[in-house]
């Protein structure tokens, strides 16, 4: 996690980054991948990169800050390859130096990378490297996968990507670019979402379908756990890791419940249909009565919907998000987080006075905040309100690109629900189960579902550099 002193006061998990390519000789890479960046923009705020190559030449603009503010001008340099990157840091300080895309030299000339995931064995690969001569720039554990793959001997990318993923682990999606081709890899868990679309005359790589969308590409699919994709002059095929086969798959389910784009299909399913289950769900667990049901904006909004469609009580703006808030940084300290939340929301009182209030939310992490949050519509009047929130509460830190806190930090893991409630000063509270979750989610068999930071069952074995954050 980022140490400063000054700090941005948002306590939910936040996902690592976003990640975008194209191959298409009928438009301007440049300016597809800015509008596709654009697009996942929500997977990360602190800075922005786009690779371009025009089949000889391979050249990276990068910056900090937001995709608007780092491209105030789109890239001049023409060329129909293209990748880009979004990032929220987890692995590494939130510093100029760690903007990805990273572009190398290799043995086939230049190649360029950017990482969606957290790996969990950096700490070995890297006293190796460095052990062998290698140099670092950056604290990433992005530029760990460059420097492997620009090392390798084999001749074909796609036997490089091979001999990369039989050493690294954890969670990655990577899209990779040559001057003659672009490549898209999911680690062998299908821990990180990477989707894959058709324009006209090319094709895309991309987080989530929201990107797509964006720039008038059709879904084809979704690259699939251990599939490296292969994008060139041929088209589009496809190769397969098969050294590392896992007994199960790890695919993420905060990704339907809170990082990705409610217009997004991942994994096949509709992010919105999904979480407007999850809202369903919650009746039937739980049945809260009220006269309103409310929702902490965004996150809750389609939740909260489903549980006022089954109920059949009436759903209302409670609470109004402030679309300018951007970044802002805030001083450590309560009053200070107290006005940060306010910055961010305010109550409408005229729809929550004298009213008993259902009031929906994604996830509590240290709790602060839905306090918070539950104060200001009790301080507008609220008779009652009654949190609802539909993920099971969050117990254990994440190793595989989220970035929570230390499991002692994590309210889930230290007080009971009577505690939790008591703190935030609900009048009730109600989490969705697993079981509930597992069925608003219904594209992926449970098994193969990660759902470590609510239970501890990791999908692999996690080496001492993992446990540091216990």
């Amino acid at each position: 996690m980022v140490k400063s002193t000054n700090i941005i006061y948002d306590y939910r998990p936040h996902e690592e980054c976003g990640v975008f390519g194209i191959f298409d000789h009928e438009q301007q890479a440049g300016l597809e991948t800015y509008y596709g960046l654009f697009a996942l923009q929500h997977r990360g705020q602190e800075s922005a990169g786009i690779t371009i190559s025009d089949g000889k030449s391979m050249e990276t603009f990068r910056g900090m800050g937001l995709v608007t503010e780092v491209f105030r001008q789109i890239p001049e340099k023409e060329g129909f390859i293209g990748i880009g990157h979004v990032r929220y840091s987890t692995t590494g300080s939130s510093v100029s130096s760690n903007i990805q895309p990273l572009q190398a030299e290799g043995i086939n000339g230049s190649v360029a990378i950017a990482h969606n995931g957290n790996l969990t064995n950096t700490i070995s690969l890297k006293t190796r490297l460095l052990q062998g001569g290698a140099t670092f720039q950056t604290t990433m554990d992005t530029e760990v996968i460059i420097k492997l793959l620009a090392r390798s001997k084999e001749r074909r990318i796609e036997d490089q990507i091979k001999e990369v993923m039989s050493e690294i682990r954890g969670a990655y999606a990577l899209v990779v670019c040559t001057n003659h081709s672009l490549y898209g890899v999911r680690d062998p868990l299908g821990y990180r979402p990477l989707v894959i679309g058709q324009t006209e005359k090319g094709w895309v790589l991309a987080s989530e379908t929201a990107a797509l969308d964006l720039i008038d590409a059709q879904y084809y699919r979704d690259v699939q756990p251990g599939e490296i994709v292969t994008i060139d002059e041929e088209g589009l095929h496809s190769e397969w890791f098969e050294a590392y086969r896992p007994a199960r798959l790890g695919m993420c389910s905060f990704e339907y419940i809170y990082f990705a784009r409610p217009d997004s299909i991942i994994n096949g399913q509709s992010v919105y249909e999904a979480r407007l289950e999850m809202g369903r769900q919650l009746w039937k667990e739980a049945q809260f009565d009220g006269d309103v049901v409310m929702s902490v904006p965004d996150s809750g909004n389609v939740a909260a919907r489903g549980y006022a469609e089954v109920s059949g009580i009436p759903y209302s703006v409670g609470l109004l998000k402030n679309k300018y808030m951007g970044r802002t940084f805030i001083k450590p300290g309560q009053k200070n987080r107290e006005i940060a939340v306010r910055m961010k929301l305010n109550p409408i009182r005229c729809n929550v006075e004298g009213k008993r209030i259902v009031l929906i939310d994604d996830s509590i992490v240290r709790g602060t905040t839905s306090g918070i949050i539950v104060r200001l519509l009790k301080k507008a009047g609220a008779k009652e309100v009654n949190l609802l929130i539909s993920s099971p509460p969050v117990c254990y830190p994440c190793y595989f690109g989220i970035d929570t806190a230390e499991r002692k930090q994590l309210i889930g893991a230290t007080h009971t629900l009577e505690e939790i409630r008591k703190f935030i000063g609900a009048d009730r509270l109600q989490y969705l189960s697993e079981e509930g979750l597992a069925r608003a989610i219904s594209c992926i068999p449970k098994k193969d579902m990660c759902m470590a930071c609510f239970n501890g069952d990791y999908p692999e074995v996690l080496d001492t550099e993992g446990q540091k954050k216990e």
